[in-house]
């Protein structure tokens, strides 16, 4: 795992000094090599810089920048298949001088442009600079478990493992996009291809960017899209055939992620996901695999008793930490830095801590993340099946007549549900969910934290929804495929994967994905509906794989999730964080919020009324992001 970072400026101010800085401010993510080549021509100044963390070849032929002919290449990330398209290179007459993935990526290239990509099986964000046709290739992986940015105004493209590249260059402008301000309101991260500056992007999942340098100009097309596997006919196959062919796809996908020359572990958690990758990884070895775990005091978020249990029937090494209000105060302070964009995840806060864990005794860890977008396991699905399937048999004058009845009523007002966590805000999820005409309009709905109303009324611009993924048509699709469609493209990328690549990357751990092998999802969009969401029990085909491999009274559970006792905290030890970041003073000087608004919200939160945390705990963030990268 690395940083990587490069510009194409055509004023040329951009010198190897900046370079320099661009890259070694990405120092955590590669803290073993540096390297960063300058390039003067005609049109600009171009560079290139890289930060190794050596996870394979640890010997300096794995050094970047990387070059091979008139291409020269910077790479984060892993292909874990790279052995084999080796081979068939080999037959093509290529030799090799490192035994690194990033050189066979490089060749690949060359013998096969873009098409080359088709054949990476791994996550990576990779910089090609082709000096021949001069142009600079930028190609993301196709789930988007690696970052990757790029800015583009006056004169100055550049991209980016991490937006504090950015920061280094002095004509780099600090423009803040208020209208993806409310989209980090509405939803608690910002979705792609959008970043909180102007001008500045992320490169979507599945995407690559052709920057020609003579025209100064840059296309954007994509090569992989999860949607054409979705709208395949379901395949025709056996309960039995099912299992076996998931099972075997697993395996494969679990031993390429733990191809590595450091010490590799696993997250986990007790739950269906992670306990997957522990039990099939160690039922293939004798050797005892590392396994890590972060537990809490309070009960109802506290999931370490079972994943001990798991790892004692597994017989693995494992550790675990339970995490205190202590160690959210030391983690808070340090968010802002380590995600350097508006991130309103709280769960980062355990991701941190379980990396730290991890990083004492290896330099590799598995995550379980995706199972549930992938098998669907969220409570949320659910939701949306139920309640659309409800309110699709209603005439539209009923559902009217609903919503304007609810209308009329203050949800503060209605008697007995002050008691009820977070009731305003269920109760305008419910009344968008009666006007919602479709299960991704109801998606969308019940993954707000704030509703468009609640924006507009917190920031003083107006707020203007964007487009996103949320707005696809996929009407053709089933109504399960459509909202596990709409996950892999949104709250798995956006949230999920952003909170662990910048989680175990701020202590120079390279984390991996197995779930995300792209041959597991599109094997997983053709299954037939009811092998993944079964007389409404979720996850129905991985339970039945686990069940192989570990008891099923053990797993058999109701889900708990990763999240952390915000509500508890804020109103104990953490409320002065509050008091210090959302006060009047800062927030008028800032014009960004409605002052009285957010000092209500504070006041009433902490007085004990029900209202969402979540609400209050994104201002917060907003705040140390503005103080840390504003200022």
């Amino acid at each position: 795992m690395c940083g990587i970072t490069g510009f194409v400026d055509f004023n040329k101010k951009t010198n190897k000094e900046t370079l320099q800085n661009m890259t070694n401010v990405l120092h955590h993510r590669g803290p073993d090599d540096s390297g960063h080549n300058f390039f003067e021509n005609d049109y600009a100044n171009i560079g290139l810089g890289h930060r190794r963390l050596s996870i394979l070849d640890l010997s300096k032929h794995g050094h970047q920048p990387m070059k091979f002919n008139h291409l020269e290449i910077v790479y984060n990330g892993e292909v874990y298949n790279f052995k084999e398209i080796r081979k068939e290179l080999e037959k093509y007459n290529y030799t090799f001088e490192s035994d690194s993935d990033t050189e066979v990526i490089l060749k690949a290239y060359h013998k096969w442009g873009i098409k080359a990509v088709d054949k990476f099986n791994g996550m990576f964000s990779i910089a090609i600079y082709d000096k021949e046709k001069a142009k600079i290739i930028l190609i993301r992986d196709r789930a988007g478990v690696k970052p990757f940015y790029y800015y583009y105004e006056d004169g100055l493209f550049m991209f980016a493992s991490e937006l504090k590249s950015f920061h280094q260059n002095a004509q780099f402008k600090k423009i803040i996009n208020t209208n993806v301000l409310g989209m980090f309101l509405q939803y608690g991260y910002i979705l792609e291809p959008y970043s909180i500056f102007e001008n500045t992007h992320k490169l979507k999942a599945g995407y690559y960017l052709t920057f020609d340098i003579p025209s100064s100009s840059f296309d954007i097309k994509q090569y992989w899209d999860i949607k054409e596997f979705y709208e395949k006919p379901k395949l025709d196959i056996g309960v039995t055939e099912a299992i076996e062919e998931t099972d075997k796809l697993l395996k494969s996908a679990f031993e390429y992620r733990m191809v590595s020359d450091v010490p590799v572990g696993v997250f986990l958690s007790g739950g269906y996901d992670s306990s997957a990758v522990a039990a099939i990884l160690q039922s293939s070895r004798s050797k005892k695999i590392n396994t890590f775990t972060i537990g809490f005091h309070e009960k109802r978020y506290n999931e370490a008793q079972y994943a001990k249990e798991v790892a004692k029937h597994l017989g693995t090494n494992h550790t675990e930490y339970y995490c205190t209000q202590k160690d959210a105060l030391e983690i808070i302070p340090t968010l802002s830095e380590i995600y350097d964009e508006p991130f309103g995840d709280s769960s980062a806060i355990p991701t941190i801590l379980v990396s730290k864990l991890a990083k004492q005794d290896v330099t590799v860890s598995l995550s379980a993340d995706a199972g549930d977008e992938i098998f669907a396991g969220y409570s949320k699905y659910d939701t949306v099946l139920k309640y659309y399937n409800i309110l699709a048999k209603l005439p539209k004058f009923s559902k009217k007549i609903l919503k304007n009845s609810m209308d009329i009523f203050n949800p503060e007002k209605i008697p007995f549900t002050n008691k009820i966590y977070n009731f305003e805000a269920r109760y305008k999820k419910i009344k968008n969910m009666l006007e919602s005409n479709s299960p991704l309009s109801m998606m969308k709905s019940i993954s707000e934290l704030c509703t468009v109303g609640d924006i507009d009324n917190l920031l003083k611009n107006p707020y203007h929804q964007l487009k996103t993924n949320f707005t696809l048509e996929v009407n053709e699709l089933s109504r399960l495929s459509q909202i596990l469609m709409i996950d892999y493209k949104t709250y798995l990328p956006d949230d999920i994967l952003t909170k662990v690549d910048r989680a175990t990357m701020s202590v120079s751990l390279e984390g991996r994905e197995p779930f995300l092998d792209y041959r597991i999802i599109e094997f997983a969009a053709q299954l037939p509906d009811e092998l993944k969401y079964k007389n409404g029990q979720k996850k129905w085909i991985l339970k039945q794989i686990v069940h192989n491999y570990l008891p099923k009274n053990m797993m058999d559970r109701p889900k708990i999730g990763f999240g952390i006792p915000l509500v508890k905290w804020f109103r104990d030890q953490l409320k002065d964080i509050l008091y210090y970041y959302l006060n009047e003073i800062r927030l008028e000087k800032e014009n960004i919020f409605n002052v009285h608004k957010v000092i209500y919200l504070r006041d009433s939160f902490l007085k004990g009324k029900n209202l969402s945390v979540d609400k209050l705990w994104n201002i917060l963030m907003f705040e140390m992001w503005y103080e840390r990268w504003m200022r």
